[in-house]
């Protein structure tokens, strides 16, 4: 007989209720009765919104992305939207990618705003998750929808939830959000959509999105230097292939390539182990194209196309991926100059987060912008530009391969961003460099930086609980050194203190509570720790840094790096 824990059973027996569909609960009983582990984690807590909304496998229960799950946020949301747009009719705009269950959600959520007296904007088909954010504003919505698991495996899904400014929504908005949400029954949610409230829209925000991509990548690059510069490009089975390459060539780079086999869309990723450009096997079928046809630059970009992956060549002519603080590097200084060579706005600023390569620091003081840096995720750099509307916001990235271009996409955005790539890759050609060589002299300036992340995967409820010990331990027992290199500075964004290890004395971090732990050593290196709001994981960020004299030490300075890199990892035990 098997045995289930009374809590969880209680939990599934209130799914098995004249609020839920058959179908649903045929799922639950089919659970109870074979399947106690997938049980316990389907009703163990709920989904929650972290940094990149709600996200979870697909499947019946509370902790599960489904019908329910996602009529209860809605409902919550449509509650929340009629209450603080009161006496205006409110508008919300939808888009879903390539995943299983997309449509249906899509279509799902449209019927409860509608139910609710909402107008819709619903894409005709699937769209990336930046033309959503561009869409909120263009068509003067309060909210918009993306249902994406980004670059999750298969079996999941998820719901972002987008503000009238066209970023992700921040405090308090998402705690009132969450406060309407957790106010309701699943028996509230009102599914009888009004069709007359729902209209479909396509082609003309793609137009209008597409011209905006482009306005916003200054470069002087001419017609025939474009035309020269031979890009690669895949999709990986998501939805960028549906703007990027008429995004390309309407900007004038027609010497395209793409990655058939990855063309078609599919929530099945069967050509890639994981649909993520931050993991090189993901690029292997793009990098092999283009060692075939010569190509200047790979690009490949996630399913819901926010985030990219790029390499270029080497001064050896070989192809070379970058990681996402690289790119953000090349990126941020491309934007710089051309920036301090137009027409001077005032008060210039770049956005970049507390995981991120500290390069951004001396990089944005060579050109004299400032940067801020906030919490993971772009919603806080969304954030940012809406705190301070008398700067102009020239750029933002982090880490994880994500980069936004100028202000008229409120999230990272891999269209414009690898329009970007394109151009300072051509830019590099006319000079006779590559990119790659560029990164090079940008060491030699502001600082030889080498970031490192390792991810830990925990799932379920032990997992879950594991993370949650193993920040409890780095808190309560901190490292006094690493790698034979003294702590000197601890910040604790959940305390928001900020700690010398020598005086004792503690300052106030003016940022957001958050789950991160962050350590400075004497060496100039970097760790933080920081449990994922997405996905199961706990995930170290290492960073380490040189000066480099000179180019030609490079693959000196480089080795030194990575050994040192290697030992704080052997030191964390990760």
């Amino acid at each position: 007989m098997i045995h289930h824990e009374p809590k969880i059973l209680d939990a599934a027996n209130a799914w098995l209720t004249s609020d839920f569909d058959q179908e649903t609960q045929n799922s639950i009983k089919e659970l109870i009765a074979s399947n106690p582990e997938e049980l316990a984690d389907s009703f163990y807590t709920s989904l929650t919104f972290g940094t990149g909304g709600m996200r979870g496998i697909m499947g019946a229960g509370p902790n599960r992305i489904n019908k329910y799950t996602l009529g209860k946020s809605t409902q919550g949301l449509s509650n929340y939207l009629n209450q603080t747009f009161k006496n205006q009719q409110i508008k919300v705009a939808i888009a879903y990618d390539c995943r299983h269950n997309s449509k249906k959600f899509a279509q799902l959520v449209a019927d409860v705003f509608s139910a609710n007296g909402i107008h819709v904007y619903l894409f005709s088909d699937l769209r990336p998750t930046p033309e959503l954010s561009f869409a909120v504003k263009h068509l003067d919505c309060q909210c918009g929808i993306v249902l994406t698991a980004s670059h999750n495996p298969p079996e999941y899904n998820g719901y972002k939830v987008y503000w009238e400014d066209g970023g992700q929504i921040v405090p308090p908005q998402d705690g009132e959000i969450i406060a309407a949400i957790n106010d309701l029954q699943y028996g509230d949610i009102n599914f009888k959509g009004q069709s007359n409230l729902v209209e479909t829209i396509d082609t003309a925000v793609d137009k209008a999105f597409i011209e905006a991509s482009v306005a916003n990548v200054e470069t002087t690059v001419t017609k025939a230097q474009k035309e020269d510069t031979c890009i690669v490009f895949t999709s990986l089975h998501g939805t960028s292939i549906t703007l990027i390459p008429d995004t390309l060539r309407a900007a004038g780079f027609t010497n395209l390539h793409i990655v058939e086999e990855q063309a078609t869309p599919d929530g099945d990723f069967p050509t890639v182990q994981s649909p993520n450009p931050e993991e090189p096997a993901a690029l292997k079928m793009a990098l092999d194209l283009g060692e075939k046809v010569g190509a200047d630059i790979v690009i490949g970009t996630d399913p819901d196309c926010d985030r990219l992956g790029i390499a270029v060549r080497d001064e050896a002519g070989k192809l070379t991926l970058l990681n996402g603080n690289q790119t953000m590097v090349l990126m941020t200084d491309y934007l710089c100059t051309r920036f301090r060579e137009s027409v001077n706005k005032p008060n210039p600023f770049v956005g970049s987060t507390i995981v991120s390569t500290p390069m951004m620091q001396p990089l944005c003081d060579h050109y004299d912008v400032e940067l801020k840096v906030g919490l993971t995720g772009f919603k806080w750099i969304a954030k940012m530009i809406e705190d301070f509307p008398e700067q102009t916001f020239i750029g933002g990235g982090e880490e994880s391969f994500g980069f936004m271009v100028g202000d008229f996409v409120r999230d990272k955005d891999a269209v414009t961003a690898t329009l970007l790539a394109c151009a300072l890759v051509a830019d590099e050609k006319v000079k006779g460099n590559t990119l790659f060589e560029r990164l090079k002299t940008l060491y030699v300036r502001d600082g030889f930086y080498k970031e490192s992340l390792v991810s830990l995967v925990k799932k379920g409820q032990s997992g879950a609980a594991e993370i949650k010990q193993m920040m409890i331990d780095l808190r309560e027992n901190p490292l006094k050194e690493v790698n034979g290199s003294k702590v000197i500075t601890v910040e604790d964004y959940q305390t928001q203190k900020r700690k010398n290890i020598a005086t004792g004395e503690t300052t106030h971090i003016d940022i957001p509570a958050s789950n991160v732990l962050i350590y400075y050593t004497e060496n100039g290196s970097k760790i933080a720790a920081r449990p994922s709001g997405t996905e199961p994981k706990i995930k170290f960020y290492v960073s380490v840094n040189e000066p480099l004299d000179r180019v030609e030490n490079y693959d000196k300075v480089s080795q030194l790096l990575d050994k040192r890199i290697t030992g704080i990892k052997t030191a964390l035990g990760v």
